[in-house]
């Protein structure tokens, strides 16, 4: 599989304009937490500058294991027992979401409550984590909120925080979990018996395209989007007859943080596919399954490959990748060993910007699972709550406009 290098353009525009600002009551309050946010975390991102170069498994939980014990040594013992849970915590699979914070609490320590020294430490146990292309996108879809934060109309003001915590003790040995997000992230990283899976995990972006302050041209999911088309394109006329499923763009079926009965049998069965096809496909979905070292990655998508003769693809909405028209697509790929949804939102939640997409092209939502092995089986899936009131809320779509 080849590694998919997006360029880095983040890193001065952290240190020119970015803020992860913090919930805030009032304008002049938010105003001084983005100012001083600012510097806190263009700080931490120099202070940590180098993503996981192991290309083993064994390696990457090593280096994960040390980074998450060094945060841990910086942090209060109150600071502690906020970051760190248990790891069978049912918790865990309601703790994320594609809904902002404001409207489904996180897990863990909000970013912007650190110190320097912490926000730098807190960024090492990614970076020690997510091979380098893995991490920019993070880095791109973070800066894509504050961009919203700072020039949309949209006066959600949980833009730009971001949550930490641990299920089970760190640990090269024994299972535990690294849970980190906000509105646009949610990934749930789990080592366990020697193995590591993402699955579930969340990650979208609004919008997928803009301009930073040096000029530079941000697409957190552009690579996505290319190899979602190259595969499109792979296609025959009888193979797309039974992949397309109409010009309207299908909403999230299994959204972030929500329950799933992973529904499969629409649309193109992977054993349809040529082998050329189905290497188009695992490129595909190594956007997801492929976010760490070389052998995880290699050893995922192994797992993946030996059952997309029983895995189902469908798409809906453009055929074309043309952002100046239409409202974007969906996709979905549904197996015995892999769940993927990418789904462009039909509105751009109160995020307006001037000459830049905000809406279905430019505002992604998607979705990784596992269906024998989300959170390695620790936990049961169960379904997040709106403002903390139990069953409160729809899970299937964007986030409303604030």
């Amino acid at each position: 599989m080849r590694q998919k290098f997006i360029p880095t353009v983040i890193a001065s525009f952290l240190l020119g304009s970015v803020a992860l600002v913090g919930c805030s009551s009032t304008a002049d309050t938010a105003a001084a937490t983005s100012s001083t946010t600012a510097t806190s975390v263009s700080t931490a991102s120099d202070a940590s500058t180098s993503t996981s170069d192991s290309d083993t498994t064994v390696g990457t939980i090593a280096d994960t294991t040390a980074a998450a014990e060094a945060f841990i040594a910086t942090l209060s013992t109150e600071q502690q027992e906020t970051l760190l849970y248990d790891y069978d915590d049912e918790n865990k699979s309601v703790t994320w979401s594609n809904f902002p914070v404001t409207f489904v609490e996180r897990a863990g320590l909000n970013l912007n409550d650190l110190t320097e020294e912490q926000q730098a430490a807190a960024l090492n146990v990614l970076k020690s984590l997510l091979n380098e292309d893995a991490y920019q996108q993070i880095e791109d879809i973070m800066a894509g909120d504050q961009y919203l934060n700072d020039a949309s109309t949209s006066s959600e003001d949980s833009l730009g925080q971001y949550y930490i915590a641990f299920y089970g003790t760190p640990s090269t040995s024994d299972d535990w979990t690294l849970q980190f997000g906000g509105h646009h992230i949610g990934i749930n990283a789990t080592f366990s018996g020697g193995d590591i899976t993402f699955a579930p995990t969340h990650l979208g972006v609004q919008p997928a395209e803009w301009v930073n302050s040096d000029g530079e041209t941000v697409s957190a999911f552009d690579d996505t989007y290319e190899d979602a088309f190259n595969f499109y394109n792979s296609l025959t006329e009888e193979q797309i007859a039974s992949l397309y499923q109409g010009e309207e763009v299908a909403t999230m079926v299994c959204a972030p943080g929500g329950t799933c009965d992973y529904p499969t049998g629409t649309g193109l069965k992977g054993s349809d596919l040529t082998d050329e096809q189905k290497d188009l496909l695992l490129e595909l979905i190594s956007n997801w399954a492929g976010l760490a070292d070389t052998e995880t990655t290699t050893e995922e998508l192994a797992a993946i490959s030996e059952t997309l003769d029983d895995t189902y693809i469908n798409w809906s909405g453009a055929t074309t990748y043309d952002m100046t028209t239409g409202e974007g697509i969906y996709f979905q790929i549904s197996g015995p060993k892999v769940y993927i949804e990418f789904a462009n939102q039909n509105g751009s939640a109160g995020a307006d910007i001037s000459g830049v997409v905000t809406a279905g092209w430019g505002h992604i939502h998607t979705i990784y699972r596992d269906p024998t092995n989300d959170y390695a089986n620790s936990v049961t899936q169960g379904e997040a709550s709106m403002s903390g009131g139990p069953g409160a809320g729809d899970m299937t779509g964007g986030a409303p406009a604030a």
